[in-house]
């Protein structure tokens, strides 16, 4: 059994859209639903945030092509969300499971009941990315763990500058600024939301970003296993 600090680990496992959802990626899911419950076999409280990747920025488009304000437009993302979240989540606990959380009462409550949760987005103008920080800093988490589409955080966009660089660790600070963005809009699509590196750094809570492609990336993290980006 895997320990931290001398108890059992409560971790929030944000997997990015870009991982699972574009396209949908069903032997992922699958690799997904084997690892959260075997980690809930071991009894730490996992409680996972699943984005809505291509799809959802497809809605957001539509949307905006339609002329619906941004607030429409997140609306349609957060559902695009939580139907990945709630095939995961049936995936782990079958149909009983099939009610996703709409807010973070809802999803602690789940979380209290049977130490595993699975949720997507919640309200317009907050990314999954926020959702995470706030259930992780809501529930007391010891660890996220985000699951992306890159090997870490990078000096910059690696799919834009071939001179990016990888980093082993960096503090929250720095990682400010290195972001391109420091707002949210609809669609935001960057290795970590603005208002989320906010919320973790004041909570500090210790972030780690994995490539969510091989997903015992997120078993070594929660290990204690040199992968990725530590962030604190």
């Amino acid at each position: 059994m895997i320990y931290f600090g001398g108890g059992i680990m409560k971790v929030v496992v944000r997997i990015g859209g870009s991982v699972i959802a574009s396209p949908p990626n069903p032997e992922l899911i699958r690799k997904y639903a084997e690892l959260i419950m075997n980690l809930g076999k071991r009894e730490h409280k996992i409680a996972v945030i699943i984005g809505g990747g291509k799809l959802a920025r497809e809605f957001i488009s539509l949307a905006r092509e339609l002329g619906l304000p941004e607030q429409e437009q997140d609306e349609l993302a957060i559902s695009v969300s939580r139907l990945f979240a709630q095939v995961l989540s049936m995936m782990i606990g079958g149909y009983a499971w099939r009610k996703i959380p709409e807010n973070i009462e809802e999803a602690v409550r789940a979380l209290s009941e049977r130490g595993i949760v699975v949720m997507g987005g919640v309200k317009p103008g907050m990314t999954t990315d926020t959702v995470a920080a706030l259930l992780a800093s809501e529930i007391g988490a010891d660890l996220i763990v985000k699951a992306t589409d890159q090997e870490g955080v990078y000096t910059r966009d690696p799919r834009k500058y071939s001179d990016a660089k990888k980093l082993d660790e960096i503090g929250f600070n720095d990682l400010e600024k290195i972001l391109s963005e420091d707002r949210h809009r609809a669609g935001i699509h960057q290795i970590i939301d603005p208002e989320a590196v906010r919320i973790l750094k004041e909570k500090r809570i210790k972030t780690i970003v994995v490539n969510g492609f091989r997903p015992e990336n997120v078993l070594l993290a929660i290990s204690g296993a040199k992968v990725g980006t530590v962030i604190h």
